[in-house]
C-alpha cells in the first residue's frame, strides 16, 4: 500500500476558473473509485495546472495526515510485467525495460485493464529526449546536450537488442508493431513519474502518485494543506538543472541547481599510469575522476588531489615510489611544487576556456533573452541550462585564475618537509648549526 502524506511537500493556491476535467481524467478517476482507491471522502481530487494534472485539497488536511492510499496492485513495476501475456519474454530484461515494454504492449490494446490509466499519460515531456534536432541546436555547447545525445544513442542500442531478440520473433504478441519512438516514450515516462527505492521496489509506477508535481520551494514539512490548494512535492533534491531537464521536461532558478561536470583521466601513455591508478583506486577513485562542481559551491572533495596526482611527474615523482603509497593522498591535499600547481591550474583553465568556446551565445545575450520573455518553454529551458553552465566554467576558471597568481606565495611539499625537519624556519630561513 503506497500512503502518500503531506511531508516534504507544500500547496499553492489555485484559480477558481479552473477549468472541467477532460473525460480521460473522469474515467480514470472513476476507475480509482471503483478500485477503492477514492471516494467522495478522499481528500484530494485532479485538477487541470500549468503542469498539466496536478491534485488539489478537497478540505483542510492535517500534519501527518494521510493524503491518499494506493494499493500494491495497482502499482506498475517488472513484477507487473512478469505477471502479465508478455511475462516469458521479460525474464532475461533489464528491470525498466520490462516495464517499458509492458507499457507499450498495453498501450496499444484497446482492451488493456490499464486503459484508463494510459489514456492519462502524456504522449511526450518537455524533457530533452523528446525535442526535435531544431530545439536541441538551442544546446549546444552544453553538457546537457552531449548527456541528452548520449541518452538517445543508449536507448537507440537497447532497441535494436529488443527489437532482435524479443520483438521480431514475437510479433504476434503485440497489437501493434512496436517502433523506437514507442520506446523513447516509455522511457520519457519511467524517468518522469516513476518512483524508486519504494519499499523495495527499485522501479514502480504508481497511477495517482504520479499525479503530484514539483515545486522547488519546498524544503521542511508543512503543517498542513488548505482547501482548494494545490499539493506539490519536491523532485530529486540532489539532481543539477542538467538532470531535470533530461528527466522531467523543466529547470530550476535555484542557482545550487546549475552544475558542471568536471572529467579528468589518468592517460594510459603516463608513465606512471600504473602507480597512479593503484593511488587513485587505494582512495575511492579510478581511471577517470568525475567532479560536479555547483555554482556559488566550492570545489568538490577530492578533486585537487586527483588532479594534482594525474600531474605529478618529473622531479616530483618520488612521491609515487611505494614508501609513500599509505601518506601521498594525504600530501596530495596541499600544493607539490609550483611546476604541478602551474600544470593543473593551466590544464583546467584551458578545458574551461575550450568549453565556453563551444557556445553560440554570452551570458550577457542569454540574459537579455530570458528579460525580453516571449521564449516558449523548451527555449527558455535552453536559455537558462547555457546561462547555468556557462557561470560555472567562469567560476571554474576563476578560481584557478587566482590560484595562478599565488603560484609564487604558496608553500610546496619540500619546504614543508624541511620545517618538520626543523631545517627551515616559519619564514622559510635556512637554520644552521655551528
Amino acid at each position: 500500500m503506497c500512503r502518500i502524506p503531506p511531508k516534504k511537500s507544500s500547496v499553492r493556491p489555485i484559480s477558481a476558473s479552473t477549468s472541467e476535467l477532460p473525460e480521460n481524467v473522469r474515467s480514470f478517476w472513476k476507475w480509482l473509485g471503483d478500485q477503492g482507491v477514492v471516494s467522495g471522502k478522499s481528500a484530494a481530487e485532479p485538477e487541470a495546472v500549468p503542469e498539466g494534472l496536478g491534485l488539489v485539497a478537497r478540505r483542510d488536511i492535517g500534519r501527518n495526515e494521510v493524503v491518499l492510499e494506493v494499493p500494491k496492485r495497482l502499482w506498475i513495476s517488472p513484477e507487473t510485467a512478469a505477471a502479465s501475456k508478455i511475462g516469458a519474454l521479460c525474464g532475461g530484461l533489464k528491470p525498466w525495460v520490462s516495464v517499458a515494454l509492458f507499457l507499450i504492449r498495453e498501450k496499444y490494446d484497446e482492451g488493456s485493464s490499464w486503459r484508463v490509466y494510459l489514456d492519462v499519460l502524456p504522449e511526450s515531456t518537455d524533457s530533452t529526449i523528446f525535442w526535435s534536432e531544431e530545439e536541441l541546436a538551442e544546446l549546444k555547447g552544453t553538457q546537457l546536450l552531449s548527456n541528452t545525445l548520449g541518452a538517445k544513442e543508449y536507448l537507440e542500442n537497447e532497441f535494436l537488442k529488443l527489437e532482435q531478440e524479443i520483438l521480431l520473433p514475437n510479433k504476434e504478441m503485440f497489437p501493434s508493431r512496436v517502433t523506437l519512438d514507442d520506446f523513447i516514450w516509455a522511457f520519457g515516462i519511467l524517468r518522469s513519474r516513476a518512483f524508486s527505492r519504494l519499499r523495495g521496489q527499485d522501479l514502480v509506477l504508481i497511477p495517482l502518485a504520479d499525479l503530484i508535481n514539483h515545486d522547488p520551494a519546498i524544503k521542511q514539512k508543512t503543517m498542513h494543506m488548505r482547501s482548494k490548494e494545490l499539493v506539490y512535492i519536491q523532485y530529486d533534491v540532489n539532481k543539477s538543472n542538467a538532470e531535470l531537464a533530461l528527466d522531467y521536461g523543466f529547470v530550476e532558478s535555484n542557482p545550487n541547481r546549475n552544475s558542471y561536470t568536471l572529467t579528468i583521466e589518468i592517460p594510459e601513455s603516463d608513465p606512471f599510469f600504473g602507480d597512479k591508478l593503484d593511488i587513485a583506486e587505494s582512495n575511492g577513485m579510478g581511471e577517470t575522476g568525475y567532479f560536479d562542481i555547483v555554482e556559488g559551491q566550492s570545489l568538490p572533495v577530492g578533486m585537487l588531489q586527483y588532479i594534482r596526482l594525474v600531474a605529478l611527474g618529473g622531479s616530483d615523482a618520488f612521491l609515487l615510489e611505494s614508501i609513500f603509497r599509505n601518506t601521498i593522498w594525504g600530501h596530495l591535499e596541499l600544493p607539490v611544487s609550483r611546476s604541478n600547481e602551474e600544470l593543473i591550474c593551466r590544464v583546467v583553465r584551458d578545458a574551461c576556456k575550450s568549453a565556453l568556446s563551444g557556445f553560440t551565445t554570452t551570458i550577457e545575450e542569454d540574459e537579455k533573452l530570458m528579460k525580453e520573455g516571449k521564449l516558449d518553454p523548451r527555449m527558455e529551458l535552453a536559455v537558462k541550462v547555457r546561462i547555468g553552465e556557462k557561470k560555472v566554467l567562469q567560476q571554474i576558471d576563476q578560481i584557478f585564475k587566482d590560484r595562478e597568481l599565488e603560484l609564487d606565495v604558496l608553500e610546496y611539499y619540500q619546504e614543508r618537509r624541511l620545517k618538520d625537519l626543523g631545517l627551515v624556519g616559519e619564514q622559510g630561513e635556512i637554520i644552521f648549526w655551528e
